[in-house]
């Protein structure tokens, strides 16, 4: 039933109806006594009156409305305020200056809010989607770490899908070098990031013919590729051929004489 502004004192006129016939005189100790007593009150007092303004009694007015009242609903009444909200980019929705999660898949939606005295329920098509605990602090961010892992997950895949771009571009054995990795190491993406920082250093050239090597003689990790790339770097150069700077230093050489003694005949008799 619903009444204008300007039946409020009708309203509150009942209320002092049932005050001062019904409660009048009354010394309640507890409201036990008070169902089977106003029953009887009103069967035999306020529903058998005639009303000043309808000229019925209640009961008669109640078996005229009666065919035409439905049902109350199965459900219990829920006492919160309910409206359209909006999730942001960052799946996020504000109520009362703070933000609340929902889950990422839900950024940019529509949803519809339940807001109760302690918790907050977020409906999307009809379904609870979050139902956190209402905060009445002021501009805070509240996250449940089950509404982030999905985004969380999707960025990860996307970075693990750049660094393979970029590892399988450094070289034609690189795709074979990456599948090897795959089915000898635990983690591949741990190599694959390493290589790729050896190439920042070292130069993608060097690294390509360090994989090319490594694939030859069968090693397969990023600390064989840097090992052999540290190596590389450690190689002298070979020594070159002498250069005179000096045209007149081929003029000063100095020989002993030679002993020709050694070519002269010996002599019968003489020391042999």
């Amino acid at each position: 039933m619903q009444f204008a502004p300007d039946a409020k004192g009708r309203v509150e006129k009942g209320v002092d109806y049932v005050k001062g016939n019904f409660l009048r005189g009354l010394d309640l100790t507890g409201f036990e006594p008070l169902n089977p007593a106003v029953r009887g009150w009103l069967d035999t007092v306020a529903n058998g009156r005639v009303h000043g303004e309808t000229r019925q009694t209640p009961a008669e007015r109640l078996a005229q409305e009666k065919p035409r009242l439905r049902p109350l609903s199965p459900l219990p009444y829920e006492a919160a305020a309910i409206g359209p909200v909006r999730a942001s980019r960052r799946f996020r929705v504000t109520v009362d200056t703070n933000r609340y999660s929902v889950p990422a898949r839900l950024a940019g939606a529509t949803l519809t809010l339940k807001a109760f005295a302690h918790r907050l329920c977020f409906y999307h098509q009809d379904q609870l989607v979050a139902e956190p605990v209402r905060r009445y602090d002021r501009h805070q961010d509240y996250e449940l770490p089950e509404h982030a892992a999905p985004r969380l997950a999707q960025a990860r895949n996307a970075r693990e899908q750049q660094l393979l771009t970029r590892f399988l571009a450094l070289c034609p054995e690189a795709p074979e070098y990456y599948r090897q990795l795959e089915q000898r190491r635990s983690v591949p993406r741990h190599h694959v990031e390493k290589i790729l920082a050896l190439s920042e250093i070292y130069g993608v050239e060097s690294v390509a013919r360090a994989l090319a090597d490594a694939l030859h003689f069968v090693a397969f990790s990023a600390e064989y590729i840097a090992n052999l790339l540290e190596q590389r770097q450690r190689q002298l150069p070979e020594p070159g051929a002498l250069h005179l700077t000096r045209q007149a230093d081929l003029l000063d050489l100095e020989l002993p004489a030679p002993d020709l003694s050694v070519y002269e005949p010996k002599t019968q008799g003489g020391p042999r």
